[in-house]
């Protein structure tokens, strides 16, 4: 990889998919916040499906916090690990409360004390919620970074040190965006089409398989 192929990725990539916006449906930081958390090793859709009931009867942190347990996950049952998320969520808004006097702190150091809350979700927090530049590291992001030939590791804080090296960071954000919508819509995790890819020039993974063939 070098910067100037990674540039043409990224320039092939937005002018494909055009603007692209978060999947997740939120209105505001906290909402953004506990959004996130639940989204883990849960699809976007789902929990779209569950936030605006949630978000209704818990409109911030504070009432959040005050919160009964078993409220919130017969709320947000349908989500994957709803017991451990209602769990995080709840302790979560009493920090925010009780420790950030009910403001989000938009410090990493700081988010990745609140419960349910990882690197990957810290810097989604940071990037969609405060514009600061991050590059948040998902499964799509992953497997992208290693197809196309940015890197090859399985562990997401190295690939996030790789990308963040190659891509100017004042296109972190949008480039998260569409290697993600990449990712969901042509280079996916079982059958990528890559004839129908706009960078398959550019892949490594391309290049493999016409070797092969």
């Amino acid at each position: 990889m070098t910067k100037l192929r990674a540039k043409k990725i990224f320039g092939i990539l937005r002018e494909y998919y055009g603007k692209i916006n978060s999947q997740l449906s939120y209105s505001n930081l906290y909402e953004l916040t506990i959004a996130v958390v639940l989204s883990a090793q849960t699809t976007d859709k789902q929990v779209n499906s569950v936030t605006p009931s949630l978000f209704r009867n818990f409109p911030d942190f504070k009432k959040l916090s005050e919160a009964e347990i078993r409220e919130v996950e017969s709320i947000i049952k349908s989500v994957g690990l709803y017991k451990t998320k209602a769990k995080n969520i709840i302790n979560l808004s009493k920090m925010i409360v009780a420790g950030y006097n009910n403001i989000l702190p938009n410090k990493i150091e700081e988010l990745l004390k609140l419960p349910g809350i990882g690197r990957k979700s810290a810097n989604v927090i940071l990037s969609m919620g405060f514009s600061i530049p991050a590059f948040p590291v998902d499964t799509h992001i992953l497997r992208i970074a290693n197809r196309i030939g940015y890197i090859k590791s399985a562990e997401p804080d190295k690939v996030e040190k790789i990308l963040t090296e190659y891509i100017p960071e004042e296109s972190w954000i949008e480039s998260h965006l569409l290697f993600i919508k990449h990712g969901r819509v042509l280079c996916t995790a079982r059958k990528p089409l890559c004839s129908k890819c706009p960078v398959n020039q550019l892949c490594d993974f391309v290049n493999i398989l016409s070797n092969i063939s």
